[in-house]
């Protein structure tokens, strides 16, 4: 199947935010995991740093990440992942959606986060602990449509700590990407 550009998340300000973060983040002995590469950006300018495989539920995003030399599995969150990494990152579907603005297409996956744009996020953080390799680190990008408390406080609840390591403002909203460790 060929894949659909149209069909794959571009990057943007969130994208180039949490690649700043990473590239700050990321060191040459890390195993790094990407969830929701879309176009592969992130993973393909950690890959010449430290070891990196990526994931992406949409097929068009697979075959796009694979074009530009990710190593890339199509997976829902972790489903078939079974080793662990030391650098979890994360740019979720975040924005709170409605059933009546929901567009039905492979795009869908990377934007929507369901009413309260936490949705996918939740899911994340009961599943990650299985991959995340002992004194590991994620790096989760958020907006405040979804709610910094909110996703702190989740996150908490699953046993995690989580900081701020970088912020952008935009228009309408407030990026966040925040480093979450595992509470000891």
């Amino acid at each position: 199947m060929p894949h659909d550009p149209a069909q794959v998340y571009q990057p943007e300000a969130d994208t180039y935010l949490l690649l700043d973060a990473a590239k700050k983040e990321v060191k040459p002995y890390d195993r790094v995991l990407e969830i929701g590469t879309g176009s592969g950006i992130i993973s393909r300018e950690l890959a010449l740093v430290s070891d990196v495989v990526a994931t992406d539920i949409n097929p068009h995003a697979v075959l796009c990440a694979s074009c530009s030399g990710v190593t890339v599995v199509q997976s829902d969150l972790f489903a078939g992942i079974r080793s662990t990494f030391s650098l979890i990152l994360f740019n979720p579907p975040y924005l709170p959606t409605q059933p009546e603005e929901r567009i039905d297409d492979w795009l869908e996956y990377a934007l929507d986060g369901g009413d309260t744009g936490r949705v996918v996020i939740e899911r994340f953080a009961s599943e990650v602990g299985r991959v995340l390799a002992p004194g590991g680190r994620i790096l989760l990008l958020i907006s405040s449509l979804t709610g910094l408390t909110e996703v702190n406080d989740l996150l908490s609840g699953h046993g995690y700590f989580s900081k701020t390591v970088m912020q952008q403002e935009l228009e309408d909203e407030m990026l966040y990407v925040l480093k979450i460790v595992k509470n000891p």
